[in-house]
Order: structure tokens, then sequence, then C-alpha cells
């Protein structure tokens, strides 16, 4: 069995609808197919799950909530699909704006699961009208369970044994991506990359050959091609490599969509809607080493440092834990912490951040653990070399400094992990695209050929 799944520029209009059924009837493997909510149809369109967001914070409600409507009716209209699903849409999404059941998180996921919930409803309304043989399943029915919302959103390791028995289904089952319930039948949404995530659980429970995550691209690139023209393109990578990748600012793949396969060491492919012929990139445990250390480089920015000193921290026992703990306690999950004898920097996504939040850290920094100094530092970029040929290879880090020098940016931090396929550098925001480029002439040039 192949569990594949559809991002939103698939799902995005009739064309694409047509599409995905092309590409999901080729292959008769393809029994599990996990959507994501109607996406862009052109760069300065909107998402349908963004005009979701609108309607439900904006008032009136009537402008967005009108819009995503017009987008489920079009793609109603150009496949001739019943004008009842219409109605039930309309329907279903003025009931969820208008609800006051529930807290307000919980009423915002119920209306941004819309999205997805509906894509899949007509997904399979649009199958089953050419004859083939599909249905629209509900996470509930099948048995995705999430945590309650008292914690972080994530599946329950015993519904693995319930989506297990998907596997003997003969059928198409459609099934919306991003969303669950809780075992009191709360819906709840995934904090990010819901669809891949989905779509990367149901892989695992039914021990799936391969998952298929289907884009906008022929592959992953080597860097983001907005800032490198026609960067390498990776045709194998490992989920190790890809994670690190996803991370850091790649968005083909959500990086904890990979856990799930992972485990399983189900292999992933990578793959374009709009080109289904083009090899694309495959995601193993495993893969041969080559004469190129580096297999990609990518950049992300909206990070923090607090930056702490205190004179023999490193005879103090207990003191990295003591920080940390502060930290925790404001409910914020920190990044790296790179450190020397007297200091250590916490890095940190800026939008965890407030300005209350960061003079309460500072103050129980300098009072509590008795440093001499602290203070934060915004407007950060972290730029992240991965692969798994870095273990083997000396003078990498050199080499990369070098090209960063050259460009006349400073270097704020520097981080490498102990499995050492990974090498992160911290620099501000506005320097970010030079020292990227910088970074791919250095590990990525080309090679001329004779003639």
């Amino acid at each position: 069995m192949i569990v594949c799944k559809f991002g939103g520029t698939s799902m995005a209009n009739a064309r694409q609808f047509e599409k995905v059924k092309a590409i999901v009837t080729t292959n008769p493997a393809r029994r599990i197919v996990v959507v994501s909510a109607p996406g862009k149809r052109f760069s300065n369109d909107q998402k349908v799950t963004d005009l979701l967001i609108d309607a439900f914070y904006e008032f009136p409600k009537e402008n967005a909530a009108t819009v995503v409507i017009e987008r489920f009716l079009s793609i109603q209209q150009d496949l001739d699909l019943p004008v009842e699903l219409v109605d039930f849409a309309t329907s279903e999404l003025w009931t969820r704006l208008e609800s006051s059941e529930g807290d307000l998180n919980s009423r915002l996921d119920a209306v941004k699961a819309f999205g997805e919930e509906f894509s899949a409803r007509f997904f399979a309304a649009y199958l089953s009208s050419q004859g083939i043989s599909a249905r629209f399943a509900d996470p509930q029915d099948i048995g995705l369970l999430m945590t309650e919302p008292s914690e972080r959103a994530q599946l329950l390791e015993d519904s693995y044994k319930e989506l297990r028995k998907l596997k003997d289904t003969t059928e198409i089952l459609v099934v919306p991506g991003f969303y669950g319930y809780t075992q009191s039948g709360k819906l709840r949404t995934f904090e990010r990359g819901g669809s891949d995530i989905t779509g990367s659980i149901l892989a695992a429970a039914v021990d799936a050959e391969l998952y298929e995550n289907f884009t906008d691209v022929d592959f992953v690139y080597a860097a983001n091609p907005n800032i490198i023209d026609r960067p390498e393109q990776i045709e194998l990578i490992t989920y190790r490599e890809m994670r690190e990748l996803s991370y850091a600012g790649f968005t083909v793949i959500h990086d904890e969509a990979l856990m799930p396969v992972y485990r399983k060491q189900i292999p992933v492919e990578i793959k374009n809607t709009n080109n289904p012929s083009a090899p694309g990139t495959k995601i193993v445990a495993h893969r041969l080493l080559t004469d190129r250390p580096v297999t990609g480089l990518t950049a992300d920015e909206g990070f923090s440092i607090l930056y702490v000193s205190k004179y023999l921290m490193n005879r103090e026992l207990g003191f990295g834990r003591k920080l940390l703990q502060i930290i925790e306690e404001e409910g914020i999950s920190y990044e790296h912490t790179p450190s020397g004898l007297d200091d250590i920097s916490v890095i940190i996504r800026s939008h965890y951040l407030t300005p209350k939040k960061e003079q309460r850290i500072v103050n129980r920094v300098l009072q509590e653990l008795g440093a001499e100094v602290a203070y934060f530092k915004h407007g950060l970029s972290m730029i992240v070399l991965v692969g798994e040929g870095m273990r083997n290879s000396t003078g990498l880090a050199a080499r990369a400094t070098l090209a960063i020098s050259q460009t006349g940016a400073n270097i704020e931090m520097i981080n490498q992990g102990s499995s050492e396929v990974s090498l992160v550098f911290g620099v501000l925001e506005k320097d970010k695209e030079k020292i990227v480029r910088a970074l791919y002439d250095a590990f990525f040039q080309r090679v001329k050929l004779r003639a």
C-alpha cells in the first residue's frame, strides 16, 4: 500500500483535482489519500486556511467566509459535483463561525479544519462521480485520536492499533489532513505542517511500502531557489538530513512529519503534482556517501539570543539547568545552547518573547542565578549546513567561516550537534542572503567540463 498526501497547491482548484485523480488512479496501490485545504491558485491568491482564520476573527464575517464558499462553489461547478455539497459546506462553515461552544482555541481549530475536511469531501465525491470506489474518511471515525488541549497537540500512541485496520481497505480512502479528535470528542489541529504529519502517521500505521508527498516542486533543492539561481537538485537524502533542513527553513515537508515514517523506516518521496513523471527526491534511512560532504544549506530567521555571563560559571553545579528552567517556566522552548567557560547563550525563536517576558527572564537570571551580565539580542538568522558526509570531512568549519568572513559579516554564534551532520551559524538577518550565496559557492561550485 502507498499513502500519498497532496498539499494546498495540489488541491487549489478543479484542474488540480483532475491532476490528483490522474495520479491516484495510475497506481492501484495508492489507497489512502491525504489532502490539504485548497491553497493558492496564483501568486497573490489567498490560501483557504488563511481566509478561514480571517473569517473567524473579523466582524462582520461575511467577506472572508463568502470567498471560502466561492472557492468550493467553483470546484463544484467545474467538476459538475452535486450542489448539495456546497449547501452542506455553507451550513457547516456558518455553524462553526457562529458557535460559542468551547474556548477560543477549540472554536478556532474547528474553523481552521473546515478547509481540509471539505477538500477531502469534495475530492471523494469527485472520485465517486468518475466511477471510482472511494469515500471520505473522517479522522474521528478511523480512530485518529489526539491528546487533550492541556497537552501539546500530538497523536495518542494507542491510535496506531485502530488506524492499522485501514490496511485492509479495498477502496480509496480520502482523509483530511491537519486534524484529529481527542478521546472526549473535541476536534484538534496539529500545530504546524498538519497534513504532512497526518500522512506520515497513516503511512506508519499501515506499514506502507512508500509515503508520497506531492507538492509543487520537482525536487528538494540544495538551497533556496529564491536566493540561489538554479541550485543543485537533491535526488536522495536521509531522514536525518531532511529533518535538519526542514527544521531550519525548508518548507517542502515539515520536520515533525518525518518521525512516524522514520520509526518504521518507510521511504518518502517528494513529488510534483504538476509534473508527476519527474523523479523527485527520495528520503531514506541510509545512503552511500559521495565526495560532497554538504547535502544542502538553509536559513531561517526570527531568532533571539539570551546572553548570560558569570565568572566561574563552569564550576557552578546546576547553573545550566536552572537557566533553562527559568525559560521553561515562561512557556518557552529553546533551540541551541552554545557555551564557554563563563558564558552561555540560549537561542530562542523570537515569537515566543514579549517585552514583559524578556524583562522577567533577565531579572530572574541576574537575581536568582547571580549572573553578572544578561541581555537579549534580536534580529538573528540561523544558517545551517547539513550533510551525512560532514562527519568524515576535515576543515569544513574553517572553509565555512572563511566564506562567511569574505562577505564582511560577523558570526554571532556557531554550534555543531553531536551527530556532526549539521553546522549552525547565527548571523544578523540583514546578512542572511549574502552568506547563503557565499556558502553555496564554497560547497556547491559547479565543475567546468572540458570541451
